[in-house]
Order: structure tokens, then C-alpha cells, then sequence
């Protein structure tokens, strides 16, 4: 008889302790229970659950926005500098043609809403339409409230660039744009991951460089400093994922 319950034992030791093994082994797997005054893990703050911006704040980006983009073009065209994208097609134009830079802006961004109604949405081209109207219309009118008695081309192509910079800026914050690349840099960021800064850098880069056959070199390098300084503003400060506002 003692022998027999010696071998019980050694067969079902989960017997001592009065529970069954399979009850031992659930209780080993369970998670322990955090100690009191512990913290919590903290879930990231997800973009559906931020508030939206108000129609207030919307339109006081617009109008800065705008604004600060059309202040820095005056000053890269108060100088006879370029930028990239249709920008710097518009300022060859109205260089070759004579006419006003913010006509041949606002005709050139227009094919590139097409992509914008389709791809981005039309609260995004709205506002975007609106952005290049005021853009083209404070350009317009600029010569006549504002004047520049001495501006050296190399303060304007960095000042102009950074002003501009940050008026995309606040722009691409508030689902914006003045037409043409910004609207394709916006795209590819959204869709595919890339930085919007640095495809608004690369394009500027080739299009300025383009102008070497039309402008002076000095002129082409001042204008390539200017499109350095939009993209970099861009680069550092609308990287994916980094700001949640919608």
C-alpha cells in the first residue's frame, strides 16, 4: 500500500498543491496584474480622433498663406530671379512676353486641378483655387503698394524663398496649395510616402537650371539658392506622419 502511494505521488505531482496540472499551467501563463501606481501604456493619438480646423482657421491660412507666397514672388521677381515648378515657367513667360507674372500663374496651374479633383478631393482643390487666385491677384497688383528702393539679389533669392516657404507651409497644413508641383508633391506624399519638401526641391532644382539658356548664370545660381531655401522650409517642417492636423 505505501509503495502504491509513493508512485501516485511521483506520477501526479499537481496533487500536493489539491490542483489539477492543466489548472497549475493556466495560472503560470496568466499576465500578473500591474502594481498599484503603475502607468498604463499610452496608445498613440490617432488623426480620425483630432478635431478637424475650423472654417476660421482655414481661411486665415489661405489668406497668410497666400499671401506670404505672393510677397516672396514679388521679391524673386523685383530682382529678376526665377523658382521652379509653374512658377518659374510663369516668370520665363512674363520675362519673354513682358505681361504680368500672375497671369501667366494662374493659366498655367490650371491643368494641374485636373489631378487634384480626382486624386486629393474637392475640398483640396477648392481651397487650392482659392490660393492661386489670391496669389495671382496680389502678385498683379504688388508693383503698386509695394516697392523696393534696394533689394540685392541674394537677399531676395533666400527671403523670397523662406517666405514662400513658409506660405506652402501653411497651405499644405490646411489642405492647400498653389497648383502646379505643390499639387503633385502633396499627391505623391500622401499616396505614396514621399516627402513633399524634397519632390518641391527636386523639380525647382531642374526648372531653374532649365532657365540657363534664357537668363545669366549669376541669375540661375541666385534662383537655385531660392528654390533650395522653399524646399528646405518644406522638407524640415512637412515630413509624413509629423503633423496631425487635418
Amino acid at each position: 500500500m505505501a509503495h502504491t502511494v509513493t508512485s501516485l505521488k511521483r506520477r501526479a505531482p499537481g496533487l500536493r498543491s489539491g490542483k489539477p496540472r492543466r489548472a497549475q499551467a493556466r495560472a503560470s501563463d496568466s499576465t500578473p496584474a500591474p502594481r498599484s501606481g503603475a502607468k498604463a501604456p499610452t496608445q498613440p493619438i490617432q488623426p480620425s480622433l483630432l478635431s478637424r480646423h475650423s472654417w476660421l482657421e482655414d481661411a486665415h491660412a489661405l489668406i497668410a498663406g497666400s499671401l506670404f507666397v505672393a510677397l516672396g514672388m514679388t521679391m524673386l521677381g523685383h530682382a529678376g530671379l526665377l523658382t521652379g515648378g509653374v512658377a518659374g515657367a510663369a516668370f520665363l513667360a512674363s520675362y519673354a512676353t513682358g505681361l504680368n507674372f500672375g497671369l501667366f500663374f494662374f493659366l498655367f496651374s490650371l491643368p494641374f486641378f485636373v489631378l487634384s479633383w480626382f486624386r486629393l478631393g474637392k475640398e483640396f482643390t477648392f481651397k487650392s483655387f482659392f490660393a492661386v487666385a489670391l496669389v495671382s491677384l496680389c502678385t498683379a497688383v504688388a508693383p503698386q503698394v509695394v516697392r523696393f528702393e534696394f533689394l540685392n539679389p541674394w537677399v531676395a533669392s533666400v527671403l523670397g524663398g523662406i517666405l514662400i516657404g513658409f506660405g506652402l507651409l501653411a497651405l499644405l497644413r490646411h489642405r492647400a496649395s498653389v497648383g502646379g508641383v505643390n499639387i503633385l508633391a502633396q499627391w505623391l506624399q500622401q499616396a505614396k510616402g514621399f516627402s513633399a519638401g524634397k519632390v518641391q526641391m527636386s523639380v525647382d532644382v531642374v526648372v531653374v537650371l532649365t532657365a540657363l539658356v534664357v537668363v545669366p548664370p549669376e541669375r540661375v545660381a541666385q534662383s537655385v539658392v531660392g528654390a533650395v531655401a522653399i524646399g528646405a522650409i518644406l522638407a524640415l517642417n512637412h515630413r509624413p506622419g509629423r503633423y496631425l492636423g487635418v
